[in-house]
């Protein structure tokens, strides 16, 4: 019997883990019975009341798992080392508040006894903000466009891999982990399947402005070169400009001594132009630059508290 892990990542969700796995056993033994599973949890330090109703469902099931990281490692890294402790024939990753729909796994688990070893949902409408759907949508088409290798638009990740491409996550030890990014670039051939993103079932999103600049930023710097192009030529244009603009004042000075007015605001204001911008792409650089430390540091994607129901507390590495 084929055996399917189930990763739900969470943080702050105490309205939603009992609902989700209830939904996840019940789905497995009604529609699901021919495939064995487990239920794996990573909580990413939450302050509410999760890690106890996690503790109680892991009492009372012994095939769900829980792994409590010792603090919040960010959003990228907390799931992306769940996956790496999955110990199934193929590993599904869930978001916890239900804006993945559950009746995608069926769907997932069709494809890959079809022979996909990867198979992804795609978001091709979502009840949420219209908004933020929209600037999403600019911001896949952007990334997209500049990037040196595919992107995939409006996936966030949640979709079925299979053992096979969870060891190449294994192998890959990248300590700064853009999953979105790894499936296109090093993925096997994969299945999509479109789906509309419902509200969220409960709860409020931990998801701000910060978080989602993060992402933005950790996609940017990891898979285009654009930042670094704009502010090369970029420079190279304003210094021309400074060049031209000097000379044509020096001109003007010599050949109009008398009737040129005195003072030095026109260069006041050509120097507040241009540091004005080399404070931008300065801080564009060191957008890189971060990527890069936080990569040659190589420090652990997380650093676990607890583990619970793991026969063996070194089950996978």
């Amino acid at each position: 019997m084929k055996k399917v892990s189930i990763l739900i990542p969470c943080y702050n969700e105490e309205e939603n883990v009992v609902p989700m796995a209830e939904a996840l056993v019940e789905l497995f033994n009604t529609q699901l019975p021919q495939y064995d599973y487990e239920i794996l949890f990573i909580d990413n330090d939450s302050k509410d009341t999760t890690r106890v109703l996690l503790r109680k469902l892991c009492s009372e099931n012994k095939k769900i798992k829980a792994i409590f990281n010792a603090k919040n490692f960010g959003q990228f890294n907390s799931p992306y080392h769940g996956i790496l402790q999955t110990t199934g024939d193929c590993t599904i990753s869930m978001v916890c508040d239900f804006q993945d729909p559950l009746e995608l796994i069926p769907q997932y688990l069709e494809a890959w006894e079809q022979g996909y070893k990867i198979v992804i949902g795609i978001k091709t409408s979502s009840k949420e903000s219209k908004f933020m759907y929209f600037l999403r949508g600019i911001y896949y088409k952007l990334v997209k466009k500049f990037s040196d290798v595919e992107q995939i638009e409006q996936f966030t990740g949640s979709g079925l891999y299979d053992k096979a491409f969870v060891q190449v996550l294994r192998d890959l030890k990248d300590p700064k982990p853009f999953l979105r990014g790894i499936v296109a670039e090093l993925g096997f051939e994969r299945k999509e399947i479109p789906y509309e993103q419902p509200q969220r079932r409960a709860g409020k999103t931990s998801n701000n402005f910060y978080r989602l600049y993060d992402a933005a930023m950790l996609s940017i710097t990891s898979y285009t070169k654009i930042g670094l192009r704009i502010a090369t030529i970029g420079g190279a244009v304003c210094a021309a400009l400074s060049l031209v603009v000097a000379l044509v004042y020096l001109i003007l000075k010599l050949c109009m001594w008398d009737q040129f007015p005195a003072g030095m605001a026109p260069v006041t204001i050509g120097m507040f132009v241009l540091m004005s911008i080399q404070i931008f792409f300065i801080g564009f650089l060191g957008e890189y630059i971060l990527n890069i430390n936080d990569r040659v540091m190589n420090r652990p994607l997380v650093v676990e508290a607890e583990r619970i129901n793991f026969e063996d507390k070194k089950e996978v590495e």
